[in-house]
């Protein structure tokens, strides 16, 4: 009997398996732990950065004259209110980023819309769309440079047409220059837009475009009614993504035109740079970096409680 019972445990008990460890149980820090040398790097390459402009904006801080560094509080932000220079950048800065922006926009969609459809060559027509994106806009405007110069461009034709002068340049001429910036940022600019909505447009089902045609709705109505609600949050993305870009625009208006003729292409960012590099002042070029952060938190706030990015489609 007793033989019986030690048989019948030792049956109901599975014998402990062997050359198999237990994992220790993650801890509440575990998570942490795996993620700190990422936050790490994070306040190491970007809050600190911040924090200095911070920083040095509440000070005179000039490499030329140390002597005259030191605490100012918000005395570099009452010299930036009564900086002519200042408004005349901010100005331009809004002009430059509402045509960039708006036209990017326009075109970028249709050429979306156009190598969206089925044709031969498709492939080949939207690796050429989207090539100027993968430019530097150093290379960029050194391309438009040459097609702008007065002896290597287009402009003798066009002065051949009676159109301009001989010898001018549309980057020389003050009534011209913002035009030829425009027209330059667009070749470079419009592939972006392009892209972003293409990859949107590919999404949508195909099955809505056969039945709004089997009721009749011609091709404005489709694109009214279902392209462009489906495309609502990819445009309102792009657009506030290319404004900030385009408003802290530096490189490529700074080697087309360096911010002239008579800094009627210097850009809030470009003036910056000129403070900060050419005239040493980095306590008045913080308090603008400064003013320029808050411009541009307050209005992308306010672009997206307006446009109500992610909401429910219409």
């Amino acid at each position: 009997m007793a033989i019986a019972e030690a048989t019948t445990a030792g049956r109901g008990t599975p014998p402990p398996r062997r050359g198999r460890r237990r994992r220790p149980a993650r801890g509440p820090r575990t998570p942490y732990l795996l993620i700190a040398p990422s936050v790490l790097l994070m306040l190491g390459f970007l809050v600190y950065p911040v924090a200095s402009v911070f920083y040095y904006s509440l000070r005179r801080y000039n490499i030329t004259k140390p002597w005259d560094n030191g605490f100012a509080g918000l005395g570099n932000f009452r010299d930036m209110l009564g900086d002519d220079l200042f408004w005349q950048s901010l100005g331009f800065s809004a002009k430059w980023v509402a045509a960039t922006v708006g036209f990017q926009l326009v075109l970028g969609l249709a050429l979306a819309l156009l190598v969206n459809e089925t044709f031969v060559g498709r492939a080949l027509s939207r690796a050429l769309v989207f090539s100027p994106w993968a430019i530097s806009g150093v290379l960029t405007t050194s391309i438009w440079i040459l097609l702008y110069s007065p002896t290597t461009g287009f402009t003798p034709y066009l002065a051949d047409l009676g159109l301009v002068e001989h010898g001018s340049s549309p980057l020389s001429d003050t009534g011209s220059v913002f035009a030829a910036a425009v027209l330059t940022e667009l070749w470079r600019g419009v592939p972006f837009f392009a892209i972003l909505l293409l990859a949107d447009l590919q999404s949508i089902p195909r099955d809505l475009y056969e039945a709004a045609s089997v009721d009749g709705a011609t091709r404005p109505r489709r694109f009214w009614h279902i392209t462009l609600p489906h495309l609502k949050d990819a445009i309102i993305l792009a657009t506030l993504l290319r404004a900030v870009w385009e408003f802290n625009n530096v490189d490529l208006l700074y080697t087309l035109t360096g911010g002239g003729p008579a800094h009627q292409t210097t850009t809030l960012p470009l003036y910056v740079a000129q403070k900060a590099t050419v005239a040493h002042e980095f306590g008045y070029g913080s308090a603008l970096t400064t003013a320029a952060f808050l411009i541009l938190l307050f209005f992308s706030i306010l672009y997206l409680r307006l446009s109500k990015f992610g909401g429910e489609r219409s």
